[in-house]
């Protein structure tokens, strides 16, 4: 037989079966759901939430009624320092210059570019702290906005995680796994939830601009790739410069109405494909070429600042008219939360300040804090803030020891996965409390240990899903994107 006739014999054959299966499940699914069959802790569940109107998603979701409808990341990429930012550890001024103690560090791995120095002296924070809000939080100097809405964030001090070098530990908060391949957070949520907007991709991704001037580390696109789920749910990018997204504007000679006959011609070629093949990256391919037609128009408008009025300007700060600032990426994460963006996500880089920290991470710190604050009070002045779940934090945190040479107003950190911090706010998180505890110097837990599990069961928990009940087989196992450890969700926060 001709190899190519037997491919799709072949395909045919799988993809039969495969969607036989998958529509049998997902009828029994709803059947059984529908009866409220399915129970927790050996208790009847309650029936599910009715859902909001929305294309695409899974039966019976969500499982229970959400807080949330949508969330918004903002990742500091590169690890920010917890001990010169919110972990306050007054006592290690005294041990200035001190050998870390081998109790304190009890042999764990540190990396390589640490390992060959002779000593690993005590680096304090050279920063002043001080109390705020009702709930008394301590915020350095360089967070004076973020400090004036802390009685409307949650804080974990005690977040933990399993790598060690960037590139892992980012894939890891991604995706849960540390290789490669996975689908990501945003993709899982779209699969589950299916899309509440037409006009625009449902899971949107942003890379502002840094103002420390040296190199940060790479960002690939495949952190907020859909993996082995259906590839139209992945993360769209939103460039930084230039046109947002690439070939959004019609060539010169193609006006709008060639370019729609060209695009239901080639829609009905790929149909005919997926006819005779059934392969969903087909019907996928489909869908992406209609989202990107309907996005010549919507995007546009999406990034077209000049009908915001000054006074919400004013709230995010001096840059939010710079294109591909923080500050006005912080107020297109408002607009596509307003269109019904379900998943937005801000990689802020350069955070990996091994050497001159408090140089770099003055520059970081101006170019954050403005914005998140102006973000945490727009959502709130729309009351969008309460259906609205804000995360911030990094792939892991930065040791007490210095890194290189040490004085008063110049040091380093190295890489710290054993314990940082993160926070949360919003749709049904409640601000003013906090999780977890680290030692003297910030570098073991003391008390109430968080996963990044945790964290992303709790984010997908408020916006109604119960990750136990919310997997794909994936190479004979039922894939979930907590994994297969234990996780639990942070119910002292919920409001």
């Amino acid at each position: 037989m001709d190899p190519r006739t037997e491919h799709l014999l072949l395909q045919t054959r799988r993809h039969l079966l495969t969607q036989g299966i998958h529509a049998a499940g997902a009828a029994a699914l709803a059947t059984i759901m529908g009866r409220g069959a399915l129970a927790t802790d050996g208790a009847a569940a309650s029936a599910p939430a009715a859902a909001p109107t929305r294309k695409g998603g899974l039966p019976g979701l969500p499982h229970h009624p959400p807080t949330a409808k949508r969330f918004i990341y903002l990742f500091m990429n590169g690890g920010p320092s917890q001990m010169d930012l919110y972990d306050y550890k007054p006592e290690m001024d005294k041990l200035f210059d001190k050998d870390l103690p081998d109790s304190v560090r009890m042999g764990q791995r540190i990396t390589t570019m640490t390992s060959g120095q002779a000593r690993f002296p005590i680096a304090p924070s050279m920063f002043k702290f001080a109390q705020h809000g009702q709930c008394g939080r301590w915020v350095s100097e360089l967070l004076p906005h973020t400090a004036r809405v802390v009685d409307d964030l949650a804080f974990m001090y005690s977040v933990h995680t399993n790598a060690i070098n960037h590139d892992p530990a980012v894939t890891f908060i991604q995706t849960g796994r540390e290789l490669p391949g996975w689908p990501s957070l945003g993709s899982w949520l779209t699969y589950g939830l299916g899309s509440e907007t037409e006009n625009l991709p449902n899971y949107v991704v942003m890379t502002p601009s840094w103002s420390a001037k040296r190199p940060a580390q790479a960002l690939y696109q495949r952190l907020w790739s859909s993996g082995f789920l259906p590839p139209n749910l992945q993360g769209v990018a939103l460039r930084a410069k230039g046109d947002p997204v690439l070939f959004l504007k019609d060539p010169p000679g193609v006006d709008s109405r060639t370019r729609r006959d060209m695009l239901d011609g080639l829609s009905k070629l790929n149909e005919m494909h997926h006819d005779a093949v059934g392969d969903p990256e087909t019907a996928a391919r489909i869908a992406q070429y209609e989202m990107a037609f309907r996005m010549q128009s919507s995007v546009p408008e999406l990034t077209d600042l000049s009908k915001e009025p000054k006074h919400v300007l004013d709230l995010y700060g001096p840059e939010v008219t710079t294109p591909g600032t923080f500050a006005a990426s912080c107020l297109l994460a408002r607009r596509l939360a307003e269109r019904g963006v379900q998943c937005i996500q801000l990689f802020h880089r350069d955070w990996d300040q091994h050497g001159d920290l408090p140089g770099d991470l003055r520059l970081q710190c101006r170019d954050v804090d403005h914005a998140t604050r102006g973000l945490i009070e727009d959502l709130k002045q729309r009351d969008m803030l309460k259906d609205t779940i804000i995360v911030w934090g990094g792939e892991f945190g930065r040791t007490i020891y210095c890194q290189g040479g040490l004085s008063r107003t110049d040091y380093g950190r190295d890489h710290h996965p054993r314990c940082f911090t993160m926070w949360m706010a919003g749709g049904g998180i409640q601000g003013g409390r906090s999780i977890g505890q680290t030692d003297d110097f910030s570098y073991n837990i003391v008390k109430d240990p968080v996963k990044i599990a945790d964290i992303n069961n709790t984010i997908l928990h408020c916006l109604g899903i119960d990750t136990q009940r919310f997997s794909v087989k994936h190479q004979g196992l039922d894939a979930r994107v907590t994994g297969v450890e234990p996780c639990r969700v942070l119910k002292e926060f919920l409001a």
